[in-house]
């Protein structure tokens, strides 16, 4: 999962890119970089680094990134793949002209393609799919950059988002079925995308809308123009419940729904079907307060907070390795006994994906004094891989896919164990039927080609 952020302004963009990636540093925290247009010099400046924003850049070195046109990534990796070379944007120059680019999402034909391109002589310094989709691009482009970007679309299969810069040009690019989040937003003369609305509002810009599906988006000389990727190819929307349920910031809405209301809703939607007593109810921190608060709400018991964060760690879901994870559990949640000691507790989570976390705060929750730990969590059993763009690779990496509930409650060692179902998370989604629930049903809108 990444984070992507373009801006074109009339005046200097190195620190609205620098403050806008900060504000979406939950949605990547290995690596992280900026690309911008200098007019003056007629080429890209750039600067990526792994790690995070604030240890990346410097505020006195941003005055030397000189520009009014510029992208910028926060990115996590998958296992093995956290390299410096992966760190993104990717820059390079065609036919005498400048192309940067940065992505969010996962090409369900990446390998295919990149084969494809080798045969033909192409050389790959990464594995990232941005790299892939650069060379497409670059390949087909020949002066008009929505052409090529549609060439491009017809090639590339999978979630993307793109923020492109093309000479004085910026492109922005949401794939046909929208899987990951884009929006739009302006601030005066100036127009921002971003994953999240949060970057856009922190610079205190005005979202505007959702970029749509399959969309392409230019802005140039200041003006904005909107191109379809076809007028005939018109597949369902099908935007990430998992941004919802997981990634995406609290104040998050992507495409029409709001993140905080969305969890509330998850949890009075589990608290009208309980059948346990409790003392109260404790979230897991972060994303799972606001399910707390909606559980609470409904069921009328006492709010907690019964694990204490530590605010310097961050997410442990987007670790690269299983050691690692296993290390920030325990650094970053610590069980507060007055709260819990001698109780029975509803504990809720958002998604239980590999298990690690939740055995691990069940333990140190018993260890600290709670008599009962009922986990309740506000998303269904994830028992299949996601392909767009999540770090669920395998089948074997997820609990779900081969325990049942009651074998996951006694793994993880929690007095009771209840999931929402797609149903109700649906409904909790105000009826809307236009997300990809393919990690819970296995129902896969583009499917995986490796070949």
């Amino acid at each position: 999962m990444s984070g992507i952020l373009g801006v074109y302004s009339d005046k200097q963009v190195s620190k609205e890119l620098y403050y806008g990636i900060y504000s979406m540093q939950h949605r990547g925290q290995e690596s992280c970089g900026i690309a911008i247009y200098d007019e003056e010099a007629k080429e890209v400046v750039y600067k990526k680094e792994k790690g995070l924003v604030g240890d990346a850049f410097k505020e006195d070195e941003l005055k030397n990134y000189k520009g009014n046109l510029g992208i910028a990534h926060v990115r996590s990796s998958s296992v093995g793949h956290n390299h410096v070379a992966n760190t993104q944007p990717f820059v390079g120059s065609c036919r005498n002209r400048n192309l940067a680019i940065v992505d969010n999402g996962s090409l369900v034909n990446a390998n295919y393609l990149r084969e494809t391109l080798e045969e033909e002589g192409f050389m790959f310094q990464t594995n990232s799919d941005a790299e892939v989709i650069l060379h497409i691009l670059a390949r087909y482009y020949k002066g008009d950059i929505v052409e090529a970007v549609k060439v491009t679309m017809d090639y590339i299969k999978g979630s993307y988002t793109l923020a492109i810069i093309c000479d004085d040009s910026l492109v922005a690019v949401r794939d046909p079925h929208g899987f990951r989040s884009l929006l739009l937003g302006k601030k005066g003369n100036e127009y921002l995308i971003a994953s999240e609305n949060s970057a856009i509002e922190i610079l205190g810009g005005e979202v505007i809308r959702d970029v749509e599906p399959g969309e392409i988006i230019v802005i140039k000389d200041g003006e904005l123009k909107s191109y379809n990727y076809s007028d005939t190819y018109k597949p369902v929307k099908k935007s990430c419940i998992f941004e919802h349920v997981y990634i995406a910031r609290n104040d998050a809405t992507l495409d029409d729904l709001n993140a905080y209301e969305f969890r509330i809703n998850c949890g009075a939607y589990l608290a009208k079907n309980e059948d346990v007593k409790a003392d109260c109810v404790v979230p897991v921190p972060d994303s799972g307060w606001a399910s707390a608060i909606g559980y609470a709400n409904e069921s009328g018991l006492q709010l907690s907070e019964g694990l204490v964060k530590n605010r310097y760690v961050g997410r442990t879901f987007i670790k690269p390795t299983q050691e690692e994870r296993e290390i920030a559990v325990r650094i970053k949640l610590n069980p507060l006994v007055p709260a819990i000691k001698g109780k029975s507790i509803i504990l809720v989570d958002d998604s239980i994906v590999r298990g690690t976390t939740s055995k691990q705060l069940i333990k140190s929750l018993k260890e600290a004094g709670a008599k009962e730990v009922h986990l309740r969590i506000t998303s269904p059993p994830v028992k299949y891989p996601c392909y767009y763009g999540i770090d669920t690779p395998t089948r074997e990496s997820l609990l779900a896919a081969s325990h049942s509930v009651e074998e996951m409650r006694e793994y993880i060692g929690c007095d009771t164990l209840k999931f929402i179902s797609i149903e109700g998370m649906k409904e909790a989604a105000k009826g809307m039927n236009t997300f990809c629930t393919s990690c819970f049903d296995g129902d896969y809108p583009v499917r995986k080609i490796d070949k």
